[in-house]
C-alpha cells in the first residue's frame, strides 16, 4: 500500500512538473511558428498519439463501446470543444508572454472546480472551502475593475475551460485516455482543414525541406498525452485529494519561468491579486489536507 502511494506521489508529482516547465519550455520555443499552426500541430498529433496507445493498449473495444452510447459522444464532443479551447488560450498565453496569466488560470481552476462539484454534484461545502472561493472572485474582481488595460483573460479562460472539462468529464466516468481520444478525433477534422489552408497559403513551417523542425513539433503529440497519463495514473493510485495538492507544482512552475527566466510583466495590481489568490490556494490545501 505504502509503495503505490509513493509510486503515485512520484507519477503525479512528474506529471504536474511536465505541465508546469517541461511543456511550457516546449510550446515557448517553437513558439515562432505561430500559435494557429501550433495549436493545429497539438491536436493532429495528440490524435496520432492516442491511436498508437490505444493500439499499443488494447482498448479498441473500450473505444467501440463507447462510441455506441450517443448520450456520452455527445458529451465527448462538448468536452472536446473545451479541451481545444483550453488549449488553443493556453498556447496563444505561450506564445504572447502571457505565461503569469496562463498560471494564474491555473491557481484558481481546482478552487473554481469545488464551486462546480457543489452545484452540480451536491458536494458539501465548508467555511474554509466557502472562504477560499470567496476569495478567488474577489481576486477576479480586483483584475477586472483596476487591471482593464491588462486584464488576464486567458487566464480566466484557461481556469473556466479546464473546470468545466473536467466537469463533463467527471458526469461521464469513462477511461481518460479513451475519452481524450474521441474528444481529438472531433478535433482532428478542423485541424486538417486548417492546416491545408496554411499550406496552401504558403505559412507552413511543417515540411519535408525542415525535417528537424516537423519532427520536433510531431513532439507536441507525446507533449500533450505523456503528463497526462502520469498524473491520471497517480490519481488512481492516491486519490484526487493528494492529486489536487501535488498540481499545485504546475501554476507554481510556470509563474517561477514567466517572471524569472522570461521576464514578463508584473503589475502591482496582479501582485495583489495573486496574493489573495495564494491565500485562497493555502487555505484550501490546508483544508484539504485536514479531511483527507
Amino acid at each position: 500500500m505504502k509503495n503505490n502511494f509513493n509510486k503515485g506521489l512520484i507519477l503525479t508529482s512528474l506529471g504536474s512538473f511536465w505541465w508546469g516547465f517541461i511543456g511550457v519550455i516546449y510550446f515557448e520555443f517553437v513558439s515562432f511558428i505561430g500559435h494557429v499552426e501550433l495549436v493545429v500541430h497539438r491536436c493532429l498529433w495528440t490524435a496520432v498519439m492516442l491511436i498508437i496507445t490505444t493500439t499499443f493498449l488494447k482498448k479498441w473495444k473500450i473505444f467501440i463501446n463507447i462510441t455506441s452510447n450517443f448520450k456520452i459522444i455527445i458529451s465527448l464532443f462538448f468536452s472536446g470543444f473545451l479541451i481545444f479551447i483550453n488549449w488553443a488560450v493556453w498556447i496563444y498565453a505561450v506564445a504572447s508572454d502571457q505565461i503569469i496569466d496562463a498560471s494564474f488560470g491555473y491557481f484558481i481552476m481546482p478552487i473554481i472546480s469545488v464551486l462546480l462539484g457543489y452545484i452540480f454534484f451536491k458536494e458539501s461545502l465548508n467555511k474554509k472551502r466557502i472562504f477560499s472561493i470567496i476569495l478567488v472572485f474577489i481576486s477576479i474582481l480586483i483584475l477586472v475593475f483596476l487591471n482593464l488595460k491588462s486584464l488576464p483573460w486567458v487566464g480566466l479562460i484557461v481556469a473556466f475551460s479546464w473546470a468545466f472539462y473536467n466537469l463533463i468529464r467527471k458526469k461521464i466516468n469513462i477511461d481518460t485516455d479513451i475519452g481524450l481520444l474521441i474528444e481529438s478525433l472531433f478535433i482532428f477534422p478542423f485541424a486538417l482543414i486548417v492546416f491545408y489552408l496554411i499550406f496552401k497559403n504558403g505559412y507552413n513551417d511543417f515540411s519535408i525541406s525542415k525535417p528537424g523542425l516537423s519532427l520536433f513539433l510531431i513532439l507536441a503529440g507525446p507533449m500533450t498525452v505523456i503528463p497526462l497519463f502520469l498524473y491520471v495514473r497517480g490519481v488512481e493510485l492516491i486519490g484526487l485529494g493528494p492529486t489536487g495538492m501535488i498540481f499545485y507544482i504546475t501554476p507554481t512552475l510556470q509563474f517561477i519561468l514567466g517572471y524569472f527566466y522570461y521576464n514578463e510583466e508584473f503589475s502591482l495590481v496582479k501582485f495583489v491579486s495573486f496574493i489573495i489568490i495564494w491565500f485562497a490556494v493555502i487555505i484550501y490545501l490546508k483544508d484539504l489536507y485536514e479531511t483527507n
